[in-house]
C-alpha cells in the first residue's frame, strides 16, 4: 500500500484536490476527498470536475495495482446526486483484467453511502 501512495504523490492535481489513497491490492481501490467550499461549483454543489478527480485517481490505483504502468484511455461518467460537503467515497473494481486493456468500474458514494456517481473507464498497459 505504501509504495502506490509513494507513487501517486506525483499525481499533484489529484493531491491539491484533497483526494487521499486508503486502499489498493491487486483489482481494488478505494479513495475518498474531503468536500469543502473549494470543491463548490456557481450552484453550490461539488463541480463535476472535482468528482471525475477522485474517480479518475481511483482507477489510476487499481489500473496499476498489478505493478504494470497503465493509463487511462477512456472514460464515461454519470452524475446520479450532487453532494454539497463532506467526504466522498470512490471504490474502483477492475471488471475485467486484460494484460493490455483492463476495464474498471469506479462508484462514489457519500458519507450515508448514497451511490453519486458511476464511471467505467479502460486503460492501456505499457510495456
Amino acid at each position: 500500500m505504501e509504495k502506490y501512495k509513494e507513487f501517486f504523490k506525483a499525481d499533484r492535481f489529484a493531491a491539491h484536490a484533497g483526494v487521499e489513497l486508503l486502499e489498493v491490492k491487486p483489482g481494488y481501490a478505494r479513495a475518498r476527498m474531503l468536500v469543502s467550499k473549494e470543491h463548490l461549483n456557481a450552484g453550490g454543489v461539488c463541480q463535476g470536475g472535482a468528482l471525475f478527480t477522485l474517480a479518475d485517481l481511483a482507477f489510476a490505483a487499481v489500473a496499476n495495482s498489478h505493478d504494470q504502468l497503465t493509463l487511462s484511455i477512456n472514460a464515461n461518467i454519470t452524475f446520479l446526486r450532487s453532494v454539497k460537503e463532506g467526504y466522498v467515497y470512490a471504490d474502483a473494481i477492475e471488471v475485467f483484467n486484460h494484460h493490455r486493456i483492463p476495464f474498471i468500474e469506479i462508484k462514489l458514494t457519500d458519507e450515508t453511502g448514497e451511490l453519486i456517481v458511476v464511471m467505467t473507464s479502460s486503460g492501456y498497459r505499457k510495456k
